[in-house]
C-alpha cells in the first residue's frame, strides 16, 4: 500500500494526460495508461482511488481494495451498474458538465454530413460526377432529440439556431423553451433523431427494430449516448430497408469488447460487432470512436473538473459530483 500511487488514471489519452499532469497538485502522485482496465491485465487495483472513461470493466474482487471510482464521463450507467454487482460500492464520482457543448457540436456535425451525402460527395470528387449527390438543408426540419438533459438540450439549441422545428422528448420536460411530445408522437414527424439518453435497466434497446419501423422514410438518426440504446442489428436492418436514410453512431452496444478488437485487430464473431463493422464501411453511415467530448475546450474542462474530484476526495472523503441512485 505504501508504494502505491494518490490516484491512477487509466483510458487517459495523450492530450487529457498532459493536461492532467498540469493541473494536479504536485503534492498528489498519480500514474496514467492509455489501457482499459482489462488491456492493463492488472491483478489488483494499483491505488485505493482509480479513475476511469467508460470502457474499462471492473473487477468485482476490487470492489473491496478500493477506496473510489472516479469516472471522466457525463454518464454513469456503468458505474451504477458495478455498484449493484458487489455487496459494498466504492465511492463514486463522474464529471456531469464539461462536455455538452463539444458532444451537441458532433451529433450536428453527423446529421448535417449524412443530410449532405458528405462521404459520397468527397468519394465522387475523383471523377466530378453529381448524380445522386443531392442533400437536403436544415432548415425547416423536424429535429427530434430524445433525453434532453444538459447534452441534449444543448443539441436542442443548435438545432433552433438552424432554423429546424425542434422537439424534446422526455421523461421530465425541464426546459420551458422547448416543446414536448411522447416518443410515439415525435418519432413519426422526426427527419433527424438524436438519442441523448441515459442509459438504465428499463431503456436497453430502446431504438429496436419496430421503433424503427414508425419512422418517416428517410430519417437520419445519431447516437451520441450509449451504444446499447440502438442495436446495431436493428440499424443495418433500417438502412437496408430504407427506413433509415443515415446513422451516425459515437457510442457502440458492448463497446468495451468492440474497442478492444478494433485495437488489437482481432475477429469477432460477436453479432453486434460485425454488424457495427458493417455500418462503418457504409456512405450513408459515420462511426467515430467514442470521441464526441474531444475538443481542446472539453478536455481542459474535463481535466478541471478531474482534478477537482481528486482533490475533493483525497482532502475531504467524498466527491463534488456523485451519481444519482448511487449507494
Amino acid at each position: 500500500m505504501a508504494d502505491m500511487v494518490d490516484v491512477y488514471f487509466y483510458e487517459a489519452f495523450a492530450e487529457e494526460e498532459a493536461a492532467l499532469r498540469e493541473l494536479l497538485p504536485q503534492q498528489f502522485s498519480a500514474a496514467y495508461t492509455a489501457k482499459t482496465i482489462q488491456e492493463s491485465g492488472d491483478a489488483a487495483p494499483p491505488s485505493r482511488l482509480i479513475s476511469i472513461r467508460t470502457q474499462s470493466q471492473l473487477p468485482p474482487a476490487w470492489a473491496t481494495q478500493l477506496d473510489a471510482i472516479l469516472a471522466r464521463a457525463t454518464g454513469y450507467d456503468h458505474l451504477l451498474a458495478y455498484a449493484a454487482s458487489v455487496p459494498k460500492a466504492p465511492a463514486l464520482g463522474y464529471l456531469p458538465l464539461y462536455c455538452q457543448r463539444a458532444v451537441a457540436e458532433q451529433a450536428m456535425l453527423m446529421w448535417m454530413t449524412l443530410m449532405r451525402r458528405l462521404p459520397r460527395q468527397m468519394r465522387q470528387f475523383r471523377t466530378f460526377h453529381r448524380d445522386g449527390l443531392t442533400g437536403s438543408e436544415c432548415a425547416g426540419r423536424t429535429l427530434v432529440v430524445v433525453g434532453v438533459g444538459n447534452i441534449g438540450h444543448e443539441v436542442c439549441r443548435i438545432g433552433q439556431g438552424l432554423g429546424m422545428r425542434v422537439l424534446g422528448v422526455d421523461l421530465e420536460p425541464r426546459f420551458a423553451d422547448l416543446d414536448y411530445e411522447s416518443i410515439d408522437v415525435a418519432l413519426p414527424q422526426a427527419d433527424v433523431i438524436v438519442c441523448a439518453m441515459n442509459l438504465n435497466r428499463a431503456n436497453h434497446g430502446f431504438f429496436n427494430r419496430a421503433r424503427w419501423k414508425c419512422v418517416k422514410p428517410g430519417a437520419v438518426f445519431i447516437n451520441i449516448s450509449r451504444g446499447e440504446l440502438s442495436p446495431a442489428t436493428a440499424l443495418l436492418e433500417a438502412l437496408a430497408a430504407g427506413q433509415l436514410g443515415g446513422v451516425g453512431l459515437d457510442v457502440f452496444e458492448d463497446e468495451p469488447k468492440l474497442a478492444t478488437a478494433l485495437r488489437s485487430q482481432r475477429p469477432m464473431n460477436d453479432p453486434e460487432v460485425v454488424a457495427t463493422l458493417a455500418l462503418a464501411e457504409r456512405d450513408d453511415c459515420l462511426c467515430t470512436p467514442h470521441n464526441a467530448f474531444n475538443t481542446a475546450e472539453a478536455v481542459a474542462r474535463k481535466s478541471e473538473h478531474s482534478v477537482q474530484q481528486i482533490v475533493s476526495f483525497l482532502d475531504s472523503g467524498a466527491f463534488l459530483w456523485t451519481p444519482p441512485d448511487a449507494p
